[in-house]
């Protein structure tokens, strides 16, 4: 009698767990299908920065990220009231590996190029044009390859303060 009970209770155990596995296994295989399009890969949508600078000559962010291939708009506002020729700012990103101290010391003999030496303009990603007070600029580009970049503002003197890391992922 024992016996009767103690295999009718295991029979009765067993069919309740497969029941709970068709329950489980029913409740996945009726799950609606998504009909809606997947979000978009961050690297298509575009990186709009915005990055201010002033009199105190500090950039506001010192890091920027992006996605390898990402459209990157990057809006500088110099926030001071200095003019351009007291106090112009601008924003360069440097192609990898390249020094910055030698960048920026070629730099200082550039000023009617925004600062750009002509012979290192190759060595350059992307830079605006150098503002003054109360202007703003912009530039696009697209972002380069995984790594870390430097950028800094090329006016001579600047860049020991205003410089930072374009981080692309």
């Amino acid at each position: 009698m024992k016996k009767t009970i103690l295999v009718a209770a295991t029979v009765l155990f067993l069919a309740a767990c497969g029941n709970k596995q068709e329950a489980t296994s029913t409740e996945t295989t009726t799950a609606p299908a998504t009909t809606e399009a997947p979000a978009p890969e961050p690297a298509n949508e575009m990186a709009d920065i915005a990055i201010s600078a002033g009199d105190d000559m500090k950039y506001d962010i010192t890091e920027i990220y992006a996605k390898e291939g990402q459209k990157v708009k990057i809006t500088l506002t110099h926030t001071g009231k200095a003019p351009v020729a007291a106090m112009g700012h601008n924003f360069v990103l440097l192609a990898a590996g390249v020094n910055m101290d030698e960048f920026a010391k070629a730099a200082a003999g550039a000023k009617d190029n925004d600062y750009i030496p002509a012979d290192l303009a190759d060595k350059v990603i992307a830079h605006t044009k150098t503002i003054g007070g109360g202007e703003t600029t912009e530039v696009e580009f697209t972002a380069p390859a995984k790594g870390t970049y430097d950028f800094l503002c090329s006016v001579p003197g600047h860049y020991g303060m205003m410089k930072g890391q374009f981080i692309v992922e």
